[in-house]
């Protein structure tokens, strides 16, 4: 299979698959999961004007409405979710647009996003595709042109130079021209202490967020709680966070053959690094949380980007690659030297022991920092390593509440946690006031994170058979309502399609 020459993908189709905006929307009987923290409460009916919640009635211990604020406007649109559970939009805080080699076209990619009720997304890099195109498409997205979650757009630190920077005052003026041209923020990987300092402190200063992915190239000069000194925002992934706690050592112990662009040699160190750091409880340990929760740093951790590394034919096998994993998604994730991410060439019994030794001090780190009062978000970085978008998104949730997380903690991180990392408060919450970007299900995500799942969960019925329930059915962004369901059927099209042009079969693993 070859691919495309350009590693642009194709942008947004015109036209939006979606109903509405109405002048009245009321979602009746519901049971709201409002996203702030607060428990379910309900039935109530939202009623949506336009773009906005205009109102939340709720019966209060009397569960029939009629007599307790029932909408009464007969010119409503009025749809009865008697047993469904309403959430705020879901926000992935680490998504990327993936290009040509990831996907057929942006569609494929927005369509799994909806169809799992994610109403917005960090872009943090814009790397392969481009800051213009990805503004382009962030404000297409606003104007309901294109069938998308908005896109909250962050350019990568030196994307359009042709040669590095030389001086702090250079990184200043590239910093005020992002701004200038409507990026939302900075996403980093490292760069020269003096020169990343400025970058930074010149963003605060233009209002402009900072995200950063602790590059190994470069942490040993800056690491995470440097960089939080510093001002910034986010940190990304897990990088930098263990190079903040060495309480024996200044550097990682690498092997003699160790070469950074060897992916295998790269990831498979990445896995025995948090066992390096301070442990759990120590004073380091402490200290760097309460230091980095006082700063006001938000941690986004993507768990779900790695995860394959402590069961990659867990990965290889999940069970919706079959219908909604495109052939050139399936392809970019095979093992390959020149491809990233696609380190899996031979990985074996200790790789995933230390990884999943990784996964458990990095876990405790981030459990540790929610409780203490940190900002947690959730984001999957989907495209990468057989984690597909929307679905990885979920998986994060999941992993989320494997860290220790309870499920109503694990959706505050998805909905107005990062928000507050968006700096956006008109989004996050199930509240009169705010933007009506919803989620519509009707299992109760509290109960089994899976069911937001857009293949759904295999669960067996009252006549003995075994039958997939869950997805999520609605999603509303902007007062438009989107049938999820009808989304992830496009979707399936869209590889069936795909695999008949290609003259390839559905994935398969020798």
């Amino acid at each position: 299979m070859s691919n495309t020459s350009s590693p642009i993908i194709a942008s947004g189709t015109e036209g939006s698959l979606g109903r509405g905006p109405y002048k009245r929307l009321v979602l009746q009987n519901v049971t709201v999961i409002d996203g702030s923290g607060a428990p379910p409460y309900g039935p109530a009916d939202v009623v949506i004007e336009k773009d906005q919640i205009r109102s939340i009635n709720s019966a209060g211990r009397n569960t029939d409405l009629t007599q307790h604020g029932r909408t009464t406007d007969s010119s409503a649109e009025v749809l009865d979710l008697s047993g469904h559970y309403v959430l705020p939009g879901l926000i992935d805080s680490h998504a990327h647009i993936g290009f040509s080699h990831q996907g057929p076209g942006a569609d494929y990619i927005y369509q799994l996003w909806l169809g799992h009720g994610i109403t917005t997304v960090r872009e943090p890099g814009a790397i392969v595709n481009g800051v213009p195109f990805t503004l382009n498409e962030a404000a297409r997205s606003d104007a309901n042109e294109i069938t998308a979650p908005r896109i909250v757009t962050y350019a990568a630190f030196g994307a359009g130079r042709g040669e590095p920077f030389r001086t702090p005052k250079d990184a200043e003026e590239w910093v005020s021209a992002q701004a200038d041209a409507g990026a939302a923020g900075i996403k980093f990987f490292g760069a020269p202490p003096e020169i990343f300092k400025a970058a930074i402190e010149e963003a605060r200063r233009l209002g402009l967020a900072t995200a950063c992915h602790h590059a190994v190239s470069d942490v040993a000069r800056v690491n995470a709680l440097t960089t939080a000194r510093w001002g910034l925002t986010s940190i990304e992934h897990g990088y930098g966070l263990p190079e903040s706690m060495f309480a024996d050592r200044r550097l990682q112990r690498f092997p003699a053959s160790y070469n950074y662009n060897n992916e295998h040699d790269r990831f498979e160190q990445l896995g025995r690094l948090w066992h390096e750091a301070a442990e759990p409880g120590s004073r380091v340990w402490d200290e760097t949380i309460d230091e980095l929760v006082a700063l006001g740093t938000a941690m986004d951790p993507t768990l779900v980007v790695y995860v394959a590394s402590r069961d990659a034919a867990r990965a290889r096998g999940r069970e919706y690659h079959r219908d909604y994993t495109a052939p050139q998604a399936w392809q970019f994730f095979q093992p390959h030297p020149e491809t990233h991410g696609s380190y899996f060439t031979d990985w074996g019994t200790e790789e995933e022991v230390a990884w999943k030794e990784n996964y458990r001090l990095w876990m405790t780190f981030v459990r540790d920092f929610y409780h203490r009062g940190g900002l947690l978000t959730a984001g999957s970085d989907a495209g990468f390593i057989y984690n597909l978008y929307g679905f990885g998104l979920i998986e994060e949730l999941e992993l989320l509440r494997e860290a220790g997380l309870t499920a109503l903690e694990v959706l505050q991180c998805v909905t107005s946690n990062a928000a507050t990392l968006l700096g956006r408060n008109d989004l996050g919450i199930v509240e009169p006031g705010k933007r009506a970007d919803l989620l519509v299900t009707a299992e109760n995500p509290l109960a089994n994170l899976k069911t937001l799942y857009g293949h759904g969960h295999l669960r067996r019925q009252p006549d003995g058979t075994m039958a997939r329930v869950g997805g999520v059915r609605y999603t509303i962004k902007d007062g438009i309502v989107f049938d999820a369901a009808s989304l992830r059927a496009n979707v399936r099209d869209m590889v069936a399609t795909e695999r008949e042009r290609l003259g390839v079969d559905a994935p398969y693993t020798p």
